[in-house]
């Protein structure tokens, strides 16, 4: 059962110094911080403080401090992100983006992380499905304006997906590209006005393949093929890290992070 944000015991699992960001009282958010930025006042804070912290850590915080009211995202690339998140909040809902466009293999990782790992697995789908858009658009939009159909299938279904909560976690890491080399572990996410998690910010690939190794994760069959990096079919290729999305392009982010 998911733990209430106020429903907390005084024994603290955090490290020393990091306790003031888990609310051991009754006391609402809005009477702790200034009600004009309260969630931005406390992103700030917590990013600072979390910063060298776990990622279980600081996934506990963000279930723990926000409850029903925060969810993970996850590519389905491997099962790290949902693992982590069940590891240390059973049945935490896990937002997928199934956009119409994923290999077979990303579908089939998705439908085994769910039958296998604590976690409620919600798959967020687009207004329009492929053949709507096809119809709409022209056939292959993604080859002629991929940031639009990036914007339809990705970040219009988040958005909405996202509404309910007020903190969402990524697996994104600072390694990845420089457009990510200074995420922070909690930030705010401006775009929806919400709380931000990053557990494997400072995390690297390799960190990532211990984790999978000593975890027994499920990965997608596509990584072992050569791809660094998985999104949806049309527009992604094989390639190391993310050199095989969008190649050829001068695009290199979804628009769910950027």
């Amino acid at each position: 059962m998911t733990t209430p944000v106020s429903d907390v015991t005084s024994a603290s699992p955090y490290p020393s110094g990091l306790s003031f960001l888990h609310d051991e009282t009754t006391t609402a958010l809005e009477d702790l911080y200034d009600d004009s930025d309260g969630l931005l006042h406390l992103a700030k804070h917590a990013g600072v403080a979390l910063e060298g912290a776990t990622t279980q850590e600081i996934l506990r915080w963000a279930h723990d401090r926000f409850g029903q009211r925060f969810a993970v995202a996850a590519s389905m690339a491997d099962g790290v992100m949902a693992h982590l998140a069940g590891t240390v909040a059973p049945g935490v809902r896990v937002l997928f983006l199934d956009t119409g466009y994923h290999f077979p293999e990303t579908i089939g990782t998705a439908d085994a992380v769910e039958a296998t790992l604590p976690i409620d697995l919600v798959r967020v789908t687009p207004h329009l499905t492929v053949c709507e858009q096809d119809a709409a658009f022209g056939k292959d939009l993604f080859a002629r304006d991929p940031d639009l159909c990036c914007a339809m299938r990705k970040v219009a279904p988040l958005t909405k997906a996202l509404a309910p909560y007020v903190a969402w976690a990524s697996g994104i890491r600072r390694d990845e590209t420089t457009n990510r080399s200074d995420v922070g572990v909690v930030e705010w996410d401006d775009k929806h006005q919400m709380i931000k998690v990053n557990p494997l910010a400072a995390w690297t690939h390799d960190d990532v393949q211990r984790y999978i190794v000593d975890n027994d994760i499920l990965v997608n069959p596509l990584v072992s093929e050569g791809y660094g990096s998985i999104g949806c079919a049309p527009c992604t290729r094989q390639g190391e890290g993310r050199t095989g999305r969008w190649r050829g392009m001068p695009k290199v982010e979804c628009g769910l992070h950027a």
